[in-house]
Formats: C-alpha cells, sequence, structure tokens
C-alpha cells in the first residue's frame, strides 16, 4: 500500500472518528511521560539544561516507539497516523461552543472554551468567547492539521531498514506540540525550564505555519467564496503581529477572509495583555463566524491532504 493511500485512510477515520472520549489517545500517553519525567527532575537548580533533557529525551522515545508500530504493522501505522489528526475533534469543539452560545448559556460557553485556551474565560462576554475560539480553531489548523500531514508525508520519503519514518516524524510532532502545550508558558515555573520545549515546537512549526498561511488557507477561502485578495492583503501585513512566531500565520488569513480583527485585550492567569491586532474590524464579531471558521479549517483540512498526496506521487 503506498503511503498516500495510507494516510488517506487515516484522514477518513479522524473525520469519521475523531477523538473518542473511551479511547487513550497516543498524546495523553505523552503527556503522562512528560509529567513523571518532570516530577524526577524539575527540582535541580539548571532549569533550562533539565527542560532541554526532558524535551529530547521524549521527543526521541517517541520517535523509536513509533518507529516500532510503523515495523511492526501497516494498519497499526495507520491507525496511529489517523491519531496525529485533530480535524473532527477541533471543529466538533468550536462548534459545541457556537451550540452553547446559540441557547444562550454564557457561562457554560466560558466554561467549555477554558478546556480550549490557556486565557482566563471567566469573565468574557459573548463576543470575546466567540473571539477566542476562532482564534484557537485558526492557529490549530496548524497545530493539529496541517503539520502532522507535513512531517508525516516528509517522512514517507525517508526510510531505514526499509521502514517509513512517516509515522515516526508526525508523532514526534505531536510530542514537540504536546511539550509547547505543556511546558510552553513564560510564567515563573516554565520560563526557564520549558524554554528548549518552546524553542523546539517554534522551530518545528516555522514551514507548516508559513505553507499554510501563504498556500493552503488561502486556497480554502477562495473555493469557499470568500476571496483571495483580502486574506493575503492580511497575511502579509500582520502575520508577524503575534508573541508567537508561527501562530499570526494562519490567524492573520482567517481574519482577512472573515473581516475581523484578532488580538486585543485578553486576560491570561489573572492579568490582562494588550495583545497586537491582526486583520482590518469590517465587522462586529457574531456565532456565526464560529461556523465559518470551522469551514475554513475543514476544507484547508483537504487542501492539504490533495497537496501532500499529490506531491508525494509526483515526486
Amino acid at each position: 500500500m503506498d503511503f498516500s493511500t495510507k494516510f488517506i485512510i487515516a484522514y477518513v477515520m479522524d473525520l469519521i472518528l475523531g477523538d473518542p472520549h473511551w479511547f487513550y489517545h497516543p498524546v495523553r500517553v505523552i503527556g503522562k511521560y512528560i509529567t513523571f519525567i518532570e516530577s524526577k527532575i524539575y527540582n535541580f537548580s539548571n532549569k533550562k539544561f533539565c527542560g532541554g533533557v526532558l524535551a529530547i529525551v521524549v521527543i526521541l522515545t517517541t520517535v523509536a516507539v513509533s518507529y516500532y508500530i510503523s515495523k511492526a504493522s501497516q494498519y497499526l501505522e495507520i491507525f496511529f497516523l489517523y491519531t496525529t489528526l485533530a480535524t473532527k475533534s477541533l471543529g466538533a469543539e468550536g462548534i459545541k461552543v457556537y451550540n452553547i452560545l446559540k441557547n444562550g448559556d454564557l457561562e457554560t460557553a466560558q466554561k467549555e472554551l477554558s478546556y480550549l485556551v490557556s486565557r482566563d474565560t471567566g469573565e468574557m462576554d459573548e463576543i470575546q468567547v466567540v473571539r477566542s475560539t476562532m482564534e484557537t480553531i485558526a492557529e490549530n489548523s496548524v497545530d493539529g492539521i496541517i503539520a502532522p500531514m507535513f512531517y508525516a508525508f516528509l517522512g514517507s520519503f525517508i526510510q531505514i531498514d526499509g521502514i517509513s519514518l512517516a509515522l515516526p516524524l508526525a508523532m514526534g510532532y505531536k510530542a514537540i506540540n504536546t511539550l509547547d502545550s505543556m511546558l510552553g508558558y513564560k510564567n515563573k515555573k516554565y520560563i526557564d525550564f520549558g524554554m528548549v520545549s518552546a524553542k523546539i515546537d517554534d522551530a518545528f512549526n516555522f514551514i507548516p505555519a508559513r505553507l499554510s498561511g501563504l498556500i493552503i488557507i488561502p486556497i480554502s477561502t477562495m473555493l469557499l467564496g470568500m476571496g483571495l485578495k483580502k486574506p493575503l492583503k492580511i497575511f502579509f501585513r500582520d502575520r508577524k503581529n503575534h508573541a508567537s512566531p508561527n501562530s499570526g500565520h494562519p490567524e492573520a488569513v482567517f481574519a482577512g477572509a472573515i473581516g475581523v480583527q484578532f488580538g486585543g485585550k485578553t486576560k491570561y492567569f489573572g492579568q490582562v495583555y494588550e495583545k497586537p491586532t491582526i486583520g482590518d474590524k469590517l465587522k462586529e464579531f457574531e456565532r456565526e463566524d464560529i461556523k465559518k471558521c470551522y469551514k475554513i479549517m475543514f476544507l484547508t483540512s483537504l487542501v492539504g491532504l490533495v497537496l501532500f498526496s499529490v506531491l508525494n506521487t509526483l515526486v
């Protein structure tokens, strides 16, 4: 079975199964592993070094285990490739917030959003909840979809003893992303300990974020009838208006396509920050904008799949 066929099957599995609650997802296993190592080495004095050791150990372990999974069975390889994708689960979480807001239950929407973001949600009004949900969908269209696709297809060109590194690279990326989500905070506890994890995540998202912002997401907005000119204009103008060197790229295209402005006042851990703005405020945020984000995200995953599959076949 060629790799494109394997990945298409994995993609369809994600659309059907998503991230069911009964399944102990590999990312949760990686998270437990990170917590275990952290508990053993965090108290050493050199936080940057120890955090770096943790990051390297977790990534290499994940890559090694994934290699032997691929070696054991192509069907296991397909199954675990499916777990690297988050198209259905990301969309479902966004639509869940939308439906709660539609029913007029702001408090429940705030609580649901708190499971998705690190910012404080308890005092948000509806507009802030909508904006934060949209920003999360936009940013995670790279982290949860395009980046694992990119590394899976990149790995398909590399073999060790006849075994493709598609799954090891895709799952290794998920380990990197999990490290950043758990340790990559600029607070007192993790400013040093999580520094290496954050830097590695920045490095591995560099190409996928730009590829998504410049090519994949704009194609999706064009196919949805949202145009191409405005998203690209905002991309080139505002993509660097973000604390992250990568997150602003997809957010800029989403904001440009829908005509909203991301950023502004945001509260993290009790402290209010004035984030740089991304996009032109052509309209105020509306509940229906979450569904627009969902459509862009879904089509982005499909365009990414087609693009990488064609390249895999031609190269």
